[in-house]
């Protein structure tokens, strides 16, 4: 049996995301993932948010640096996406990023 890696908050992926619809982020491209461990480790599927080197600065973009590049966590595209579309572990974001990662998406979803 081949032992399967957890998946983790916080961690980047490269993710195969197409197909797209529309204005959807397409592409294989680094994602970060956001949903929670508890979640991660029963299920076969993982809340994500893509990363763009675009200089954008909207309200649900948060500021991050990666791999040397500056640019965004894109939260107003997040995706739940299957384990198959995990195509290589990256790394992980900083601390102090996965934090304002978690405010921001508290913000975006409170009453």
């Amino acid at each position: 049996m081949v032992s399967v890696r957890p998946v983790r908050r916080g961690e980047v992926h490269l993710v195969s995301l197409d197909p797209a619809c529309g204005q959807e982020i397409r592409k294989t491209r680094p994602c970060v993932v956001v949903s929670p461990d508890e979640l991660n480790a029963h299920m076969g599927t993982f809340i994500v948010a893509p990363l763009t080197t675009g200089r954008h600065a909207y309200p649900f973009r948060v500021a991050c640096r990666f791999a040397g590049k500056d640019g965004h966590v894109v939260l107003d595209q997040l995706r739940t996406v299957d384990r198959e579309r995990l195509v290589q572990r990256l790394g992980a974001l900083t601390a102090p990023t996965q934090m304002k990662i978690l405010g921001v998406l508290q913000a975006m979803f409170a009453a």
